[in-house]
């Protein structure tokens, strides 16, 4: 999410939720599999790091699957406008 942070500074209505939705997934599916990160990091980065995390097969579907959402809400929510006929 941090790195979302420019974009939410330049439409905070749109992608604010959009990131707290994909957020909330991935939070949800980490801890119902019971993923613990034993480093002071998180994201992809991590996955490099032999033993930093457990169950790194649930971590990885709980990022991609917070990233679709994130994806997908933002898709809908910022999608242009049709011009209106006159």
């Amino acid at each position: 999410t941090e790195g979302a942070i420019p974009y939410a500074a330049a439409d905070p209505l749109r992608v604010i939720p959009a990131t707290v939705a994909g957020a909330a997934v991935t939070g949800a599916i980490s801890m119902v599999a019971g993923c613990k990160l034993l480093v002071p990091h998180g994201g992809i980065f991590v996955l490099a790091i032999p033993g930093a995390i457990t169950h790194v097969i649930a971590y990885v579907i709980a990022i991609t699957a917070g990233t679709l959402v994130t994806t997908a809400t933002l898709y809908f929510l910022k999608k242009p406008l049709k011009p209106e006929i006159v």
